[in-house]
């Protein structure tokens, strides 16, 4: 049979849109809904049209992930021409991906062997992982070899977000309604970390000022950055973004830092005013 397929759910965010396509990953699209109104994520609720539709809509849109009669019809498919599937799936603890790939994968026991991984992660680390997963599936023969391999990648990446609004993290029981109201009257913003697969509270600032300053302080932490991609809720570069890519430029030397519009799996989470970093540690060791 031929080479390991890569499988994704629709959550991951890439760097450069068309690395799904080059590397042959297949993409799992889960749904959102508005309402009773319910769409595919990806076409035609790509991230544009979902911020767009959002910020109309009085309702709370929600993401819902792919499900398992939609994870039995791409294995199947792929099954057709490979006996190795390496899917990837969105944190088992922020929705049903993985749980749902891993009921749908019970059905091809003997016939493809599918390892089904949670990535602990979402968004731009959920395509981090893929793309390494993808590379390297270029090269590695056995299942085992690329599964070993994609595990102690995910300790790797690591996410932080700075979110304006408290909405959407009040409704998603981020925040509990105290701890909300208390926010917004003393004007305080969270910042949120994924460890362990859990979204968690981290730190609290006041001002932009003060929240570029975090995700600036976050990046230094590492010695060697492999990846880096900044996440915002606009299709053009806000000021927020300009001021945290100056001030990486002036810590870490001018380069171009991948910005992408993150995608409605998050903005269900985090809502429409975040702002994020995902970062890919370097596995090598500094001389």
């Amino acid at each position: 049979m031929s080479s390991i397929r890569v499988v994704v759910d629709s959550a991951a965010d890439f760097a450069v849109p068309t690395l799904p396509q080059r590397y042959g990953m297949t993409i799992v699209p889960g749904r959102i809904s508005f309402g009773s109104e319910v769409y595919m994520d990806g076409a035609p609720m790509h991230a544009e049209a979902f911020f767009k539709r959002a910020s109309r809509e009085d309702v709370t849109p929600r993401a819902l992930p792919p499900s398992v009669e939609d994870y039995e019809a791409v294995f199947g498919r792929l099954a057709q021409s490979t006996d190795q599937i390496l899917s990837l799936h969105t944190s088992a603890h922020l929705n049903a991906s993985w749980q749902n790939a891993k009921a749908a994968a019970q059905s091809f026991l003997g016939r493809c062997d599918i390892a089904v991984i949670d990535s602990q992660t979402t968004t731009a680390g959920l395509g981090m992982l893929a793309e390494h997963a993808a590379r390297a599936a270029e090269k590695i023969d056995t299942l085992d070899t690329l599964v070993r391999q994609v595990r102690g990648t995910i300790g790797r990446i690591y996410s932080i977000f700075y979110v304006d609004s408290l909405t959407y993290i009040k409704e998603n029981a981020i925040l509990s309604e105290a701890q909300a109201i208390l926010g917004t009257m003393l004007g305080i913003k969270p910042f949120l970390t994924i460890e362990e697969g859990h979204l968690i509270t981290m730190e609290k600032v006041r001002t932009r000022t003060q929240a570029i300053d975090k995700l600036v302080e976050f990046v230094l932490e590492f010695t060697q950055v492999e990846q880096l991609v900044i996440l915002q809720s606009s299709p053009f570069v806000g000021e927020g973004v300009r001021q945290l890519t100056e001030r990486l430029n002036l810590e870490l030397g001018k380069r171009e830092w991948p910005i992408i519009l993150y995608g409605p799996t998050l903005a269900c989470l985090l809502g429409m005013e975040a702002t994020g970093l995902a970062v890919m540690e370097s596995s090598e060791e500094l001389p």
